[in-house]
């Protein structure tokens, strides 16, 4: 009997565990003793700890650079190991949901590589620990805090701290095409041009769906107007333009649109073969790592159209249950210090853009940003910032990548 009542007690409360808030964030998750101490107080904590950093794992180079300089610099300088556990963003966020449904107040994930609808998911579940990048010596220091205000239109509110920069660019090889378009609207005329030699990576794939977010902006006038928020209205109004547009380049592209490439490394090896003329990366050093690499030959460069080029700020971020806080806050103050960024910012290491504000800087650190040689595929952050437009707010992303498929795959 006593079994039988302790089951539909557990029934009954079931709904309530997995229910969770889908609009504000959740109660703020802290851990008052930690964010109140000194970040040298913290330090210490961490010492002769172990951190777990789940994070994409997509790009070998990346992957390298962490298990080499980033591990090696946080033991010699922190004695704290690092392990990197590769996992994409929309399955670290699935298993955080089911730790927090479960009640599991100790997981296993430590640091997070996030940014974007996934942030924001997050934030509203009650997902993540914080607010703790204020508590950062080197995001004080070095960090314009008016670009981290905001993750694709969603309030920080000091709960990312942040990691890189990136910006679109699309490729092409300068001994196979002459000339590339510049606008949204001389790119449509240019698939036409030039049937079965241009494809985009099939949403939600990051690239892809990126590429669809410049149509979408290009052909509805702008970035300004959904800077606000979401506007259901205003979506409903200005989408059958993206999906016309979509529609019509469709018989023109690769495989005659009746395929897409899944990810955007599967467009990057038809860039490679020549089976496509131009590819696209988030990544601006993108084609000169894969020059470096010996995928991409020496002739390739890279564009932006004067309509805009999406950029981000990417971030990390600690789950609500991290085993091991002090050491997450650690490695995050870490990334954004002078001697990482600029470590990532050399295209043999990785390439990505720093996220200092480099005017902040004393004259000598900042110098040695200025040296670095990005390769002559890249475009430098003064070529792009005069195109540079905002990410969507993450409302609008998601309808993008739902309907995509409706109105133009199954279409």
């Amino acid at each position: 009997m006593i079994k039988k009542l302790t089951c539909l007690i557990f029934l009954l409360i079931l709904p309530c565990l997995i229910t969770l808030p889908s609009s504000a964030p959740a109660q703020s998750i802290s851990n008052e003793p930690l964010l109140t101490l000194s970040f040298e107080q913290i330090q210490k904590q961490a010492r002769g700890t172990l951190v777990r950093w789940y994070m994409y794992g997509g790009w070998a180079h990346v992957n390298a650079w962490v298990d080499t300089y980033v591990a090696s610099e946080m033991k010699r300088r922190y004695d704290i190991d690092l392990k990197r556990v590769p996992m994409d963003a929309g399955v670290f966020i699935n298993k955080l949901l089911t730790e927090k449904a479960a009640g599991k107040k100790k997981g296993t994930i430590d640091l997070l590589w996030i940014n974007g609808e996934n942030f924001k998911n997050a934030r509203e579940a009650g997902l993540l620990f914080g607010p703790f990048s204020g508590r950062l010596p080197r995001v004080r220091q070095n960090v314009d805090p008016d670009s981290i205000t905001y993750d694709f239109g969603y309030p920080v509110d000091g709960y990312e701290a942040p990691y890189g920069k990136a910006q679109f660019v699309f490729e092409y090889d300068t001994a196979r095409t002459d000339t590339v378009p510049t606008t949204i609207d001389e790119l449509k005329q240019w698939i036409k041009n030039n049937p079965g030699r241009f494809t985009y990576p099939q949403p939600p794939d990051f690239t892809g769906s990126a590429f669809v977010r410049h149509v979408f902006y290009a052909v509805t006038g702008g970035h300004e107007q959904y800077m606000a928020g979401w506007d259901p209205d205003l979506y409903k109004t200005n989408a059958p333009l993206l999906w016309d547009w979509l529609n019509e380049i469709t018989p023109f592209l690769w495989q005659k649109g009746q395929t897409y490439p899944r990810d955007s490394a599967f467009l990057d090896t038809l860039f490679a073969r020549g089976e496509v003329a131009l590819g696209m990366s988030y990544h601006p050093p993108h084609a000169q790592n894969m020059i470096i690499q010996g995928s991409y030959p020496g002739t390739v460069k890279t564009f932006v159209l004067d309509d805009g080029s999406i950029f981000n700020t990417h971030f990390t971020a600690i789950p609500f249950n991290a085993p091991n806080q002090a050491g997450a806050m650690v490695l995050a103050d870490f990334l954004i210090s002078v001697d990482a960024q600029l470590s990532k910012f050399r295209p043999e290491n990785w390439g990505d853009f720093p996220a200092l504000d480099l005017d902040r800087l004393d004259p000598a650190d900042r110098g040695r940003f200025n040296t670095i040689d990005l390769g002559p595929a890249t475009l430098t952050p003064e070529q792009l910032a005069p195109v540079a437009v905002p990410e969507i707010p993450a409302p609008y992303l998601e309808a993008l990548e739902q309907d995509w498929k409706t109105h133009v795959l199954d279409k």
